[in-house]
């Protein structure tokens, strides 16, 4: 029986937590591929486009599932980043946008995933690499992550475009306060032309006197 529960210890550690409540999310820490993986391929070099956020300074956001307990967190990486979470790692390579008048609108990330974990119950725990691709936002289905712990997907890819505007809200607040349509009351009044007083009624002609 001790023996069991000194087993059992280790494993609910590397469960990231048994009871699985929220509690038990661990925050991603940036880090580092080890050199033996780190020389792995990740497809070819993103190309510079002359529309767009260069890609040093996109920030995707991808999602990270953890099977056994349910929790699911964000990550947040700029291109090359690369954050751990337990025992996985999700390094962002690139992202990508559909340009503004494309049509059906896409998002879209290149990531690899790396999971530290045992190839077989004796051996000792070693990172590999799980997988390296494309994943897109509004088409999952065409390329996913198979692994039976840990599920990776692409929420948003952080990127602008010429012309875009940098606070919508504020834009369109703007606009209608130039179009005149949000107005306030206040502002209204303050507006507004100031009224003319009234003209003072004309006197009456005078009645000639009748002699007597």
């Amino acid at each position: 029986m001790k023996r069991a529960l000194a087993l059992l210890v280790p494993l609910c550690a590397g469960l990231s937590g048994c009871g699985g409540d929220a509690g038990d999310q661990v925050e991603p820490q940036a880090t580092e591929i080890p050199k033996a993986l780190a020389s792995a391929p990740v497809g070819a070099p993103a190309e510079e486009s002359e529309f767009g956020t260069p890609v040093k300074d996109r920030v995707a956001t991808i999602g990270l599932l953890n099977k056994r307990n349910n929790l699911t967190q964000d990550i947040v990486l700029k291109s090359g980043e690369a954050r751990r979470v337990g025992n996985v790692i999700v390094r962002l390579a690139t992202c990508e946008r559909s340009l503004p008048w494309e049509s059906p609108a896409e998002e879209g990330a290149f990531v690899q995933v790396f999971v530290e974990e045992r190839a077989k119950a004796s051996q000792p725990l070693a990172l590999r690499k799980v997988f390296s691709g494309w994943l897109f936002k509004n088409s999952p289905s065409l390329n996913v992550v198979e692994h039976p712990v840990y599920d990776v997907w692409v929420k948003s890819c952080a990127m602008k475009f010429p012309g875009e505007e940098a606070d919508p809200a504020a834009s369109s607040s703007s606009a209608a306060k130039a179009s005149g349509r949000a107005r306030t009351p206040s502002a209204a009044a303050s507006s507004a032309p100031a009224s003319t007083p009234a003209a003072s009624p004309a006197p009456a002609p005078a009645t000639p006197a009748t002699p007597d």
